[in-house]
């Protein structure tokens, strides 16, 4: 890793500390379980299949991304990246709904599979991308540059850690803070529309991948 990847992968960090921000990719979660359960090693125990299901959707997206790069041009990859952004943030501001899976008595894998498709329906791999693709492709690169490739699936590695990362340290805390101190009860008198957040987000990183 060079010092050119420093600040891109430290965006990537504090994307998953957004990501992890948001009640409704996690932490709002391990917080029902764990007062369900009266004992905050639940909270713990559902961290790890929600930062796991997390990052497996940032490494789903980043893996198609280098599988595709591969056949497509990188500039048609931008804009296929940029559109899905924009069209996902347009959906987001208009529908607000969540995917609703299993109940509140759920294993594992059962917890996995829903933070993947929490983090998957709110594109959060989306939003890393453009990043990653500033990372991996340096200017006048195409899909057949020697190296590319092998280059490509290391950093896809290591942004997917990097973002799981944030992620994981703001869920853990938060989940921490409002089940130890706050309680549910603060979420009716400081809630942030987050859904709108995401949406402009979403549209402003689809924005930005045409423009940089």
């Amino acid at each position: 890793m060079s010092a050119q990847h420093v600040l891109p992968l430290t965006t990537i960090l504090l994307m998953g500390a957004f990501h992890g921000i948001n009640p409704g990719m996690g932490w709002l979660f391990a917080v029902a379980l764990g007062m369900q359960e009266r004992r905050l090693g639940a909270v713990w125990r559902t961290l790890i299949p929600l930062s796991l299901g997390h990052a497996l959707a940032i490494g789903v997206v980043v893996l198609i991304a280098v599988i595709a790069g591969v056949a497509l041009p990188i500039p048609a990859l931008k804009v296929l990246v940029a559109a899905t952004l924009g069209t996902l943030g347009v959906y987001r501001l208009i529908r607000h709904t969540h995917f609703n899976g299993g109940g509140m008595r759920v294993g594992f894998g059962s917890l996995t599979a829903w933070s993947f498709l929490m983090a998957t329906c709110h594109g959060a791999g989306l939003m890393v991308l453009p990043l990653f693709l500033g990372m991996v492709v340096p200017a006048g690169a195409t899909c057949h540059t020697p190296g590319l490739v092998s280059t490509s699936a290391a950093m896809a590695i290591t942004s997917t850690l990097a973002h799981g990362a944030g992620y994981l340290a703001v869920t853990a805390a938060a989940a921490w803070l409002v089940y130890t101190k706050l309680g549910l009860g603060m979420l009716r008198k400081a809630w942030i529309n987050l859904d709108l957040i995401w949406a402009a987000a979403l549209i402003t990183t689809g924005i930005l991948t045409l423009v940089l």
